[in-house]
């Protein structure tokens, strides 16, 4: 089935919390795979099976907040890549590269913290400071997505495989990963908590290079939607390295 694409114009959005609302609205919709929103050039490009008659998409946008339906256009191989482009023009000036600082900051203080157990307690071996960085980094990511859960998934939406085909899992990722920074605390049945964050970062690394390669300007949403964060390849990197630490803490407790 041929996905069609289809660029609509919509006021009243001034922020990136219009744009989630907008976004999550869309997404809602029958057809609709994807909804890239920018309320710096108030369009929106949307993406689907079979996009819905104008009439429901104006009701569905109306329904998100005081936001009104101006255009709806379907966008040729010309005006979807100008479309793309303004997008992408949109996002570079509202997530330039050292919004990826807030990114960098946390995971420092998240290492800074882990080393500082491992100081306290005398303890260097390679499986308590991976499972103490583990167990900060899923705490701490999951509190900025319960900050907004409704801005997370609709940006979790936009790119993740499974959220995409089953909605109602963007909603249980946040207590998913708490659950997992919790166990790792704890050392809570280690195969099996390690085992689900191999799977789980090995997924979302598919979702994230997927929107790489289709060059796609959209949010990452590792930190919720209260950092503005681009999605880059440093996304990628902190999911396989995730991925690769699960995986190193399984390969030391079989040949233990």
């Amino acid at each position: 089935m041929s996905t069609q694409t289809v660029t609509i114009g919509i006021n009243g959005m001034h922020c990136g919390g219009c744009a989630s609302k907008v976004s999550a609205a869309l997404l809602k919709l029958d057809g609709v795979d994807t909804a890239e929103v920018s309320p710096q050039s108030g369009t929106a490009v949307i993406t689907g099976s079979a996009i819905p008659a104008e009439d429901t998409l104006r009701g569905a946008i109306a329904s998100a907040g005081d936001y009104t339906l101006t255009r709806v256009e379907k966008a040729t191989p010309d005006t979807r890549s100008e479309a793309s482009d303004q997008q992408h023009h949109a996002v570079a000036e509202d997530q330039p590269k050292e919004s990826l600082y807030p990114l960098f900051l946390i995971v420092g203080f998240i290492t800074g913290v882990t080393l500082l157990v491992a100081y306290a307690t005398g303890d260097w071996s390679v499986e308590p400071i991976m499972r103490h960085f583990m167990a900060g980094f899923f705490i701490v990511f999951s509190f900025f997505k319960f900050l907004d859960p409704p801005g997370f998934v609709s940006a979790y939406r936009g790119y993740d495989l499974v959220a995409r085909k089953i909605p109602a899992w963007g909603w249980a990722y946040p207590f998913v990963e708490l659950g997992l920074g919790v166990a790792y605390l704890l050392a809570w049945a280690p195969v099996v908590t390690n085992s689900v964050t191999l799977v789980l970062m090995l997924v979302g690394a598919a979702g994230v290079l997927k929107a790489l390669l289709d060059k796609r300007a959209i949010r990452c949403a590792c930190l919720g939607t209260a950092l503005n964060l681009p999605m880059t390849k440093v996304t990628l990197v902190e999911d396989l390295t995730m991925a690769s630490m699960a995986a190193a803490m399984l390969g030391l407790m079989l040949t233990a």
